[in-house]
């Protein structure tokens, strides 16, 4: 009889603490962690959509969408997002106005991605032509910044109508005619495109040393916190990049990978390859480099800032903008 007591006893005392185990396994795993994302495509939201981050880094991750960067660091300096997708020009004047966050992956060069789009039949042949205009653009986004300089290049300067609209409701002004011209980003940018022009891009605008990017910034504190995870969570970035980057013409309209994208982005297959091509996008050993996180992107968003500034966008400048530059995760991926 003492056996079978024995066996009892131990089964006992050992599935409480099997329970407890798995208990203490399940809430560590199930941190909830709410991530801002927007509306443009990207190599990373088919990774979002086979659900490979919270698989890799064990949090319940809650994916919540925003028109714009502006709102993302709105959102940021709240509390409510622990991590999110903003434009360079956004990060800039979140930092300038003391948002606790760091920049850790740069999602994508913007290069010829974003457009200023005139209407067909306006008049607007040239840039000057925009004189006495309407120009929509979601404030304190990128192509806000890039708005402000193209107008100041071509000495437009208050003499441009800018209103302040989101992407989602920039195409219905547009038919409605209560805009001349846009500077946006895709998907509203294609829908722009059917009965308009480009007139410029920010390509063009990078040339003239103004340089624009996407990237993923993080709540200084839940990075400190979150080590693991955050690298966890940056190295799907990087395969999920690399997937395309090393074989981009394997992304057809008929993929599963373009599909996804188109779905997590509110748009069709067939636009989401060619509008990929139009970006850059740098895998993490380039972004460890100088042109990047190793003092690249510092610089681009201490110029950005000081735009901004001579703009009246913003009433201060840090004194050094590398201080917001977190490169550990990058040079630490495999």
């Amino acid at each position: 009889m003492l056996k079978p007591l024995n066996k009892w006893i131990r089964r006992a005392v050992l599935l409480p603490l099997t329970a407890l185990t798995l208990g203490m396994a399940v809430n560590a795993q199930a941190q909830t962690v709410t991530i801002g994302v927007q509306s443009m495509f990207a190599p990373w939201k088919d990774a979002i959509a086979r659900q490979a981050f919270e698989k890799a880094t064990g949090w319940d991750i809650k994916w919540r969408n925003f028109d714009s960067g502006g709102d993302v660091m709105l959102a940021m300096a709240s509390g409510d997002v622990q991590i999110g997708v903003a434009g360079s020009s956004p990060i800039a004047a979140a930092l300038s106005r003391g948002v606790d966050a760091q920049l850790f992956w740069i999602l994508d060069n913007i290069a010829d991605a974003e457009a200023l789009v005139v209407r067909n039949g306006s008049g607007i042949v040239a840039p000057q032509d925009l004189a006495g205009k309407t120009l929509a653009v979601p404030f304190v986004s990128t192509t806000h910044f890039h708005a402000l300089f193209a107008l100041e290049q071509f000495g437009l300067t208050g003499k441009v109508k800018v209103i302040n609209l989101q992407p989602s409701d920039i195409p219905a002004a547009w038919e409605r005619g209560d805009i001349d011209a846009a500077f946006i980003w895709d998907p509203a940018l294609g829908r722009l495109k059917q009965s308009g022009h480009v007139l410029l891009t920010s390509g063009q605008l990078t040339h003239w040393g103004k340089a624009t990017f996407d990237g993923l910034v993080v709540d200084k504190k839940f990075a400190a916190e979150n080590g693991p995870g955050m690298q966890a969570f940056t190295q799907v970035l990087q395969d999920s990049t690399a997937s395309y980057v090393n074989a981009p013409k394997t992304w057809t309209a008929d993929s599963p990978q373009v599909i996804n994208v188109a779905r997590q982005s509110g748009a069709k297959p067939e636009e989401v390859p060619q509008v990929l091509a139009l970006y850059r996008f740098p895998l993490a050993s380039e972004q460890a480099g100088t042109a990047w996180l190793g003092g690249g992107a510092a610089k681009a968003l201490g110029a950005t800032a000081d735009f901004l500034k001579a703009q009246k966008k913003i009433p201060a400048l840090l004194p050094d903008y590398s201080v917001a530059i977190n490169p550990a995760f990058v040079q630490n991926i495999k």
